[in-house]
């Protein structure tokens, strides 16, 4: 006898602006993690017509740390956030917090 299909849950659908704001929390709380000065850690978003962008400005000292060695830590960065966007192309820019907006 074949075993019945289990129902997977499903979760509520949060609107883009939202979802957007679970992503910003995210990231900053996971780069406030890594660098030597989080007050400095400031995560923006912009819509572009691909997607979303979000920029992620530090200290000049802790560039190098978001980073990672060969770029392993903003891998798993941008791994983790767009496990988390779902089918939604999100795009994650690094930059110290001395270079022009």
């Amino acid at each position: 006898m074949p075993r019945p299909a289990l129902a997977r849950p499903t979760l509520p659908r949060l609107s883009r602006a939202a979802e957007t704001e679970v992503l910003i929390e995210a990231l900053e709380h996971l780069v406030r993690g890594i660098v030597d000065f989080p007050d400095d850690v400031q995560v923006s978003s912009r819509n572009l017509r691909r997607g979303r962008v979000l920029q992620v400005r530090v200290h000049p000292d802790d560039l190098g740390k978001v980073i990672g060695r060969g770029g392993r830590t903003a891998r798993a960065l941008r791994t983790v956030v767009s496990s988390l966007a779902g089918d939604s192309y999100v795009r994650v820019d690094l930059l110290d917090a001395d270079e022009a907006r």
